[in-house]
């Protein structure tokens, strides 16, 4: 009978060492909005910059990193719409997405700049100042921010 209390304490202690460890583990995963292009292709027909946008795209193709000033990853996507849109995820505030391959799912989540090759996102990051919305890019379940 005396067994029964330290393996009960011995499992609390486990997940109080497991909670102070890891303290988002048991945390509510982040809500993201619904990933359309719809917002992307609207901002492109009206030729609108500045604009937040969150959307899904396919990895047409991967393009060198813009190592000038801040280092940027680069890629093209194309939304469901047909519409492309080059991705430019700056890579000094942000983890690189190294497993990024043509043909690859992308959500993301950033400002939108009109051109008429389809726009450009950026800010798919968190603003270290706290002066910009934040933005992210999920690839195989994983967010980059």
């Amino acid at each position: 009978m005396q067994k029964k209390p330290a393996v009960f304490l011995a499992v609390c202690a486990v997940l109080v060492a497991v909670g102070y460890l890891f303290p988002n583990l048991f945390a509510p995963a982040p809500q993201y909005p619904v990933a359309s292009d719809a917002a992307v292709t609207a901002a492109y027909e009206r030729k609108q910059s500045d604009v937040q946008v969150t959307g899904k795209g396919t990895v047409l193709r991967l393009l060198r990193d813009d190592l000038k000033g801040s280092r940027h990853q680069r890629f093209i996507l194309k939304l469901s719409s047909g519409q492309t849109l080059l991705v430019a995820h700056n890579i000094d505030i942000a983890p690189r997405i190294d497993s990024l391959r043509q043909g690859d799912q992308v959500l993301f989540h950033g400002e939108y700049e009109w051109n008429q090759k389809g726009g450009v996102l950026h800010w798919t990051h968190r603003d270290p100042r706290g002066r910009h919305p934040d933005g992210w890019l999920r690839h195989n379940g994983v967010l980059y921010q």
